[in-house]
């Protein structure tokens, strides 16, 4: 763990009613200034971590510090910590800035420092002219910006934000990725953000914690969860991943070169071990390693096209290699039309250079 983190989950496990497990002993540093996400299929625990470190959640056993101090057992109210809701939780018989300002409203400030810092909020989030505005008069995105300059006005020692995206429409979402992450950056304040969606997370954390069943599976920032996933669940969940049962076959220097089928691989491994000879490892292949042609030659292996999808600048083909093993290729889509067909054999090899993880069992 690292030595002075801003907040820390020191062997955190969270119990509910009927045995059902939401937190694990899960030990999680969040260091300051830094924009961290929570990212995890549903019911893996990501929530029920924010609502631990904001205090809505009490944990079975385990204890939240922030800054060293033990808050486990602090009220919500009583924590320098803010939230902002998936669903903004506004005050609709309120204008924009006595939603912003409700916070500041139980503190002891006068009336000119609450106006000064209200404004302060609203021109962070690009509102500044939506002072007496009624929430109703607002858009998606607009309330998304009142809900955050509530939650910043009080100036939180750390700002969690649970899935605060996921009402805008695809355009207006990524929009606020990068509203969100320029806001942060000026704030230097630590973020907290839970989201299921690996696009968002990828696009604007600092570092990212996957998550599943209650558990930590890896974190790392995005490039290194990309490039080297450290578990099976994390190379299947961040981005798409051909996971092939592969054997081993030799090394040359410090690349592993594996048979998957008639398809030659080379991989790389994390700990240096080399398996012996003939040994089964599961070897982890990205759609855009994969080069597919229409004829064969020395490395290539065939596979038969079963669907073709349009990603705008690629074509993803999905096929089968040898045996009905499943094989995912992402090819360029050229200007004079794609070379493959449904039914069609294609000979794919891997990309030169092509970083692909050798998994653990």
């Amino acid at each position: 763990m690292a030595p002075d983190p801003l907040v820390r989950l020191d062997a955190v496990s969270k119990m509910f009613p009927g045995g059902i497990v939401g937190l694990d002993a899960v030990d999680l540093d969040i260091a300051r200034g830094e924009f961290l996400t929570l990212l995890g299929p549903s019911g893996c625990g990501k929530t029920t971590s924010l609502r631990v470190i904001a205090g809505f959640e009490s944990p079975s056993s385990g204890r939240v510090l922030l800054e060293g101090r033990d808050i486990t057992s602090l009220r919500p109210f009583d924590r320098p910590v803010n939230t902002v809701f998936q669903d903004y939780a506004l005050f609709p018989h309120m204008n924009v800035a006595e939603n912003v300002g409700f916070g500041l409203s139980l503190r002891k400030l006068s009336g000119a420092e609450q106006a000064k810092r209200v404004g302060d909020a609203l021109d962070m989030v690009g509102l500044a002219d939506k002072l007496g505005a009624r929430v109703s008069e607002l858009s998606g995105g607009q309330r998304q910006r009142v809900a955050l300059a509530r939650a910043i006005v009080c100036e939180p020692r750390v700002l969690l934000l649970d899935e605060p995206l996921s009402a805008l429409d695809a355009h207006l979402r990524e929009q606020m990725q990068v509203e969100l992450k320029r806001l942060q950056s000026r704030l230097g304040t630590t973020f907290v953000m839970v989201t299921h969606d690996q696009t968002e997370a990828l696009s604007i954390s600092d570092r990212i914690v996957v998550m599943n069943k209650g558990r930590i599976e890896q974190i790392a920032p995005p490039a290194t969860l990309y490039d080297r996933p450290a578990t099976k669940f994390v190379a299947s969940f961040i981005g798409t991943m051909n996971l092939l049962q592969s054997h081993f076959v030799g090394r040359d220097g410090d690349r592993l070169r594996f048979n998957a089928g008639a398809l030659p691989l080379e991989a790389t491994s994390e700990t240096g071990e080399a398996p012996g000879k003939g040994a089964v490892r599961t070897i982890g292949v990205r759609p855009e390693d994969l080069l597919a042609a229409t004829e064969a030659a020395t490395g290539t292996a065939p596979v038969r096209v079963s669907s073709i999808v349009f990603h705008g600048r690629t074509l993803r083909l999905h096929a089968e290699l040898g045996q009905g093993i499943p094989v995912v290729i992402d090819a360029p889509r050229r200007a004079e039309g794609f070379q493959f067909s449904v039914g069609d054999v294609a000979h794919i090899s891997l990309r030169r250079g092509a970083n692909c993880p050798m998994l653990p069992s």
